[in-house]
């Protein structure tokens, strides 16, 4: 799979070590950046990748910032997009099982290498069950469409 991955300062120093992970898991990274530590703003890279990954240039992102709350609030508003901020190798499992996510947003600052890699083996290594995850999938991304008026229960 091709891999797009970015960071802000805040998790620089992961970034480097993640993708050598990635890579020695046969996938070929796209690093678009941060390049240092010098401060940049979390939303330009969640871009970047999100939308990499919208347009099929990137079949999978990981994003990496202080939380990955930030990274993830901003990747999902891209249309297509499935990300969520994941601290553990269970949840990056059920995330891409039941709700096909395709960008995975790690803590840099709160969760270990150790830990990180393990969710991005997790998030890589799982595949979406389909099934009733398939139509709960579907409902997630009519959100996307500007014409969805929005649910109407009862």
């Amino acid at each position: 799979m091709r891999i797009a991955v970015g960071s802000d300062h805040a998790a620089f120093d992961m970034k480097d070590p993640i993708i050598a992970f990635i890579r020695s898991l046969g996938h070929e990274v796209i690093d678009l950046g941060t390049n240092s530590d010098d401060r940049v703003d979390y939303p330009d890279y969640a871009d970047l990748v999100a939308r990499r990954v919208a347009a099929g240039e990137a079949d999978r992102g990981v994003l990496l910032c202080g939380t990955g709350i930030g990274m993830a609030l901003t990747a999902d508003k891209v249309p297509g997009i499935r990300a969520a901020a994941i601290q553990t190798p269970e949840f990056a499992e059920l995330f891409r099982a039941h709700n096909d996510g395709n960008v995975i947003c790690l803590s840099g600052r709160f969760v270990s290498l150790e830990t990180n890699e393990a969710v991005v083996r997790a998030f890589l290594e799982t595949e979406h069950e389909g099934g009733r995850h398939a139509l709960r999938v579907e409902k997630i991304m009519r959100e996307d469409d500007p014409s969805f008026e929005g649910v109407q229960l009862g």
